[in-house]
């Protein structure tokens, strides 16, 4: 079958379109035919050996095939999205049956795969680690992208008085408006606190959704209230953040707390109540998932420097 994958660790430039056998299901699992497979952070940075020595990373010799989501039919011809540690960008992927659910026909190939792994972080973003309560103040960094495009509406959704979105430039901060942030201002680090607060009429807020890291965080902390809470889920940036004194969490009443979906799919799987009100959500319009660019499958590097780049809105897709 056809498929990308690559023999050593590095940039997009690893990949390459290859034949491989195809995949065999055991036990607890199904063959998926795939339709199309999503585009992540997580896959440049599993091809660039970020995650190598870790709990969750994917095993197994070279050549390895990347990519965790994937929308397609199983023999019996039955819809599905799937996650998958590895394996995605193929024409046929095996996935494990607690990570697989049935997909609505209300729902599209891109819809579904913009809501697995950054919807799933979303949704728990807000309702796992921030714990939302109805009239706070949300702000989300990142706005256009993926996670953060899911991250306004469900805010919204899950009651927020106020949602302002940062985006760093004009064009994606539009787009956040009109996904349904009340304010949307630009996400530099410098002269971050005044804009955020002027965003808020003034007044401090209760909770920062940071994709960002470095900078931005450090000048983000400035701008939450009392009880607020910062959660951080990446490092764009590729700048670290500074240390951050206990003392200062105590004194300012503070939360930073941090969140990555992988280990919580590896205890939980990927198909419990989170992803079904998701895929509700979205069947039922009250969710939009951003669709942005679809590659055909050899083209899998262009997508990755596409994203590393910024130059992408909403969810990128493959099509074996």
């Amino acid at each position: 079958m056809r498929a990308m994958a690559y023999e050593r660790f590095g940039g997009p430039e690893v990949l390459a379109e290859t034949e491989v056998a195809d995949p065999e299901a055991g036990p607890g699992q199904t063959l998926v035919h795939v339709e199309a497979a999503g585009v992540n952070f997580g896959d440049i940075k599993q091809i660039a050996g970020a995650h190598a020595d870790g709990p969750y990373a994917p095993s197994g010799p070279f050549p390895r095939i990347p990519g965790m989501e994937v929308v397609g039919r199983t023999t019996a011809g039955r819809r599905v999205l799937g996650y998958v540690s590895q394996g995605g960008y193929a024409a046929k992927t095996v996935v494990a049956d607690r990570d697989l659910i049935a997909l609505p026909d209300a729902v599209s190939a891109g819809e579904a795969l913009a809501v697995l792994v950054q919807g799933l972080t979303a949704w728990h973003l807000l309702r796992s680690v921030a714990r939302i309560r109805p009239g706070e103040t949300v702000v989300v960094h990142a706005a256009a992208g993926g996670t953060g495009s899911l991250l306004v509406q469900l805010a919204r959704q899950f009651g927020a008085g106020r949602v302002i979105a940062t985006a760093s430039s004009e064009d994606k901060r539009a787009l956040a408006l009109g996904l349904g942030a009340d304010a949307a201002t630009d996400g530099d680090p410098e002269g971050y606190r005044e804009r955020v607060l002027d965003a808020n009429q003034g007044r401090p807020v209760d909770i920062i959704l940071d994709a960002t890291g470095g900078p931005v965080l450090d000048s983000a902390l400035n701008t939450l209230g009392y009880l607020g809470r910062l959660v951080t889920y990446g490092t764009s940036s590729g700048q670290p953040a500074a240390a951050i004194a206990p003392s200062r969490l105590a004194v300012d009443t503070i939360t930073v707390a941090g969140f990555w979906l992988i280990p919580l799919i590896a205890r939980h799987g990927a198909t419990g109540t989170a992803l079904k009100e998701l895929l509700d959500l979205t069947a039922h319009h009250h969710l939009r998932p951003l669709i942005g660019a679809q590659y055909d499958l050899g083209r899998a590097c262009d997508a990755h420097e596409d994203l590393l780049g910024r130059r992408t809105q909403g969810k990128l897709i493959l099509r074996p």
